[in-house]
């Protein structure tokens, strides 16, 4: 994910990216590494890489940057559509990069954050996700599949045909599923477009934390996540919008809707939450491998020291 050694000629910011799987302190990492650079004076912005974090109202169940992280620094990616409303890597893209050359135009440096990896990559590779094929009658026709058969079935239909594709594909995600598919019916198990690299440096940093650990994390935000209020926002979300849209597969909302239901008493839909993480968590760690150039921060322990001399040996590079 490196770039160009001239970034103010380039328009863009110089970029941190910083991925990794899913309850291991992104967050609260990049805000401290913003308020750092805030505080030496170089304006610096968030920009999420979560794709259900563009949702309006799905705050607790995708652990958004709490209000007041948001308030001490500007963050991007966030509630940018209803959750009835379809929102592509595409848009994230544009929506991304026109934050990063506004930045880049006063001299900061943006931090992309999430554990979305394609989404990561779309920007800090230069992806061209308009290169990827597309066809509307092979997707009106998989979206018709999808409502008769489920997305069970098109992610054993992926694997069959497409098993790379199927790897770097959540198989819960009926949106990615269904263009995954399209992808491979149009080009076969073909692999991404070649990387255009990002027009500015880049510090790539990943988090990682010991399974142990990890689990233990993701069991505390599970129980943080239902103590705060999931629940009643899964209700008010339910009431409000079609509980089979994709958004949805957000994990937490199906665990709080059990429960509404009586389907499992609350322990149960904290311990399914805190499970469906951990299978997710999985995954992630399974694309995040192939990112060879994001440098591994154990985050076990306070990773914020090793973070910080990082960020200032960069700095430091751009002059």
């Amino acid at each position: 994910m490196a770039g160009s050694p001239d970034a103010r000629s380039a328009g863009a910011a110089p970029l941190i990216v910083l991925g990794g799987p899913t309850a291991t302190g992104k967050t609260g990492l990049s805000v401290a590494l913003a308020e750092r650079l805030l505080d030496q004076g170089i304006p610096a912005e968030i920009i999420s890489a979560d794709s259900r974090q563009v949702y309006r109202g799905l705050d607790i169940g995708t652990a958004k940057a709490t209000p007041g992280e948001r308030g001490r620094v500007i963050h991007h990616g966030l509630d940018l559509v209803e959750p009835d409303e379809r929102y592509s890597i595409a848009q994230f893209r544009a929506h991304a990069r026109g934050a990063l050359a506004a930045l880049g135009a006063r001299g900061g440096i943006g931090i992309l954050v999430g554990g979305t990896g394609f989404w990561l990559r779309a920007i800090a590779a230069g992806i061209d996700t308009d290169a990827l094929p597309s066809d509307a009658e092979v997707r009106a026709g998989l979206e018709a599949d999808l409502t008769r058969d489920g997305v069970a079935a098109l992610a054993g239909r992926l694997r069959a045909i497409a098993p790379a594709l199927a790897g770097r594909t959540d198989p819960r995600n009926p949106r990615r599923v269904v263009r995954a598919l399209e992808i491979a019916m149009l080009q076969g198990d073909a692999p991404l477009p070649t990387p255009l690299g990002y027009p500015a440096p880049v510090l790539g940093l990943q988090l990682v934390v010991a399974q142990s650990e990890h689990r233990r994390r993701m069991e505390l935000r599970a129980r943080a996540q239902f103590a705060a209020g999931l629940v009643e926002e899964a209700r008010v979300l339910r009431e409000r919008f079609d509980p089979a849209l994709p958004c949805f597969t957000a994990i937490g909302y199906r665990e709080s809707w059990a429960f509404l239901d009586g389907a499992c008493p609350l322990e149960a839909a904290i311990a399914l939450d805190a499970q469906h993480n951990a299978q997710f968590a999985r995954r992630q760690r399974t694309w995040f491998r192939t990112e060879r150039s994001l440098a591994i921060l154990d985050a076990t322990g306070d990773p914020l020291p090793a973070a910080v001399a990082r960020l200032d040996a960069f700095v430091g590079t751009l002059g």
